[in-house]
């Protein structure tokens, strides 16, 4: 280990180093040297070093605790050592249930502090109490142990979302700590309990959206417009996505990326569809024979498009609005027959019948009867993606003369 090359003395002068540090930028309201000291995830070489040092010199504690000046953050600074030493040392449980301990008796001492000069480093550790949380599950898990942490992370950042609500200029913080309960909240599989805090942001009168940082509302709005993709509800969720698009910083292409994932199937299923070289450029190739088959009215496409990546559209959670899109490739196959007709006949070419439909399925290699047919073709037509009716005797859709594929126009087909 690093700290068998380490003196004793050189031990003590690293933590008292760091002590100093911790008591200065309190009493300096040094913000930015502050959060520093919290950083475990930064995985620092200030931080690793001290590790070694507090697991070489086994008297910390006397040195907080003799000092007026470290003893009364004493309840911050004991577990944060062990944390620290924990962390570097990959024992992640502990790690955690240390960090746990710094973090509450932060969150009182924040309280305390009538200004917000502290908001940054409460940021570290309300990231990096659900960085170790991850991590103390996954080593929980890997032992047959029940994963517990992240949800007790997640009680954390209540309280601490509680401390923000409604308090000066702390309450600019609420917005991060929102965020992060949606990344937990989200990896834990429960996303209904993002309502309560969006209620609280988004009625309550001591928030005003726009003061919180663009960083914060960009994340805010990608993890609501995931949100209304799980709802169903596709022009709220095409208002956020593409808010955060749009503000999203142009040189965080993964965030981008990340965005577009669930972006692109909203706009698929209002009728807006992406040029290939978006998806070339953000890696989202996945999406391409999805597009192609929505172009071509090619049924066969589309769901062998959805069978190839099944398992990244479930986790990504817009497999089933993917699988949806069948109607308006339905509502581009009779298109196409309807042109092909025109260019024979434009005096018939409003009179598609189902036995057409049918064969045109079959060479997609797509069996149905003209039964099954036409219910599709009323499906349609209930959908408002086709204007027209049926002569039921003949087996015959006749369309409408005027307009009759209307557009989406920015409206879902389920609208």
């Amino acid at each position: 280990m690093a700290y068998m090359n380490m003196s004793m003395g050189e031990a003590h002068r690293r933590i008292t180093d760091y002590l100093n540090r911790f008591s200065d930028a309190v009493s300096s309201q040094d913000g930015a040297s502050f959060k520093s000291l919290f950083a475990l995830s930064s995985n620092s070489p200030f931080l690793l070093s001290l590790a070694d040092a507090v697991a070489l010199f086994h008297d910390a504690n006397r040195l907080i605790n003799q000092s007026d000046s470290y003893s009364q953050f004493s309840d911050i600074l004991l577990p944060l050592l062990r944390s620290v030493q924990n962390y570097k040392q990959g024992d992640f449980v502990e790690a955690y249930l240390a960090f746990e301990k710094t973090a509450n008796a932060f969150i009182q001492e924040f309280r305390n502090w009538e200004s917000a000069w502290a908001l940054e480093a409460l940021y570290v550790i309300v990231h990096d109490i659900r960085v170790l949380a991850e991590k103390a599950d996954k080593e929980l898990a890997s032992t047959g142990k029940s994963p517990e942490k992240l949800k007790g992370a997640g009680s954390f950042l209540m309280k601490v979302f509680g401390a923000l609500a409604g308090k000066g200029s702390k309450r600019v913080g609420a917005l991060y700590v929102t965020c992060q309960l949606f990344k937990i909240y989200f990896k834990l599989g429960t996303v209904h309990l993002c309502r309560s805090v969006i209620r609280s942001i988004e009625t309550a009168r001591i928030f005003d959206f726009e003061e919180f940082p663009k960083r914060d509302k960009v994340t805010y709005m990608y993890y609501t417009g995931r949100l209304e993709v799980f709802n169903e509800n596709f022009p709220s969720a095409d208002y956020k996505l593409s808010y955060a698009l749009k503000h999203c910083n142009p040189q965080r292409e993964a965030n981008i990326r990340l965005i577009l994932k669930h972006l692109i199937p909203v706009k698929l299923s209002i009728g807006i569809l992406p040029n290939h070289r978006l998806l070339e450029k953000y890696s989202l190739l996945e999406y391409s024979n999805i597009v192609l088959a929505l172009r071509r009215g090619d049924l066969r496409l589309l769901r062998c498009a959805l069978q190839d990546y099944e398992d990244r559209f479930l986790r990504s959670g817009v497999y089933l609005v993917l699988e949806k899109l069948e109607l308006q490739v339905y509502q581009r196959l009779v298109k196409k027959i309807y042109i092909i007709q025109k260019q024979k006949d434009p005096s018939k070419a409003h009179q598609v019948k189902l036995e057409v439909i049918v064969k045109a399925l079959k060479w997609l290699e797509i069996d149905m009867d003209v039964d099954e047919v036409e219910c599709i073709m009323a499906i349609l037509i209930y959908k408002n993606l086709m204007k027209g009716y049926f002569a039921h005797k003949s087996k015959v859709v006749v369309l409408s003369k005027t307009d009759p594929f209307p557009k989406l126009i920015g409206k879902p087909v389920n609208s």
